[in-house]
C-alpha cells in the first residue's frame, strides 16, 4: 500500500507520519466516481452519434434504389388458360 501511495505522489496529512488508507481511498473514490460519471456521459455523446449516422446513412440508402423493380410479364399456366376461355 506505500508503494502504491507513493507512486501517486501522496503525502501524509499534517500530524501523520504516514499515509492512511482511508485518505488515500478517500480520493480514489472521488476520483473514480467522477471518471465513471464522465464516462458515462461521454458513451452516451458517442452513442448518439453513431445512432444519428446509422439513421443518415439509413436515409441515403433509402433515396437511392439498390434494385430495379420491373413489371410482371403474363406468361405460364394462368396466362395461357385465360385466353382460351
Amino acid at each position: 500500500f506505500l508503494e502504491t501511495a507513493a507512486y501517486f505522489c501522496m503525502k501524509p496529512k499534517m500530524g501523520e507520519k504516514e499515509v492512511s488508507p482511508h485518505s488515500f481511498f478517500s480520493i480514489w473514490h472521488e476520483f473514480s466516481s467522477d471518471f465513471k460519471d464522465f464516462w458515462k456521459k461521454e458513451n452516451k455523446l458517442v452513442l448518439q452519434e453513431r445512432v444519428k449516422e446509422a439513421e443518415e446513412v439509413c436515409r441515403q440508402k433509402k433515396g437511392k434504389s439498390l434494385y430495379n423493380i420491373r413489371p410482371k410479364h403474363d406468361s405460364g399456366i394462368v396466362s395461357k388458360n385465360c385466353g382460351c376461355a
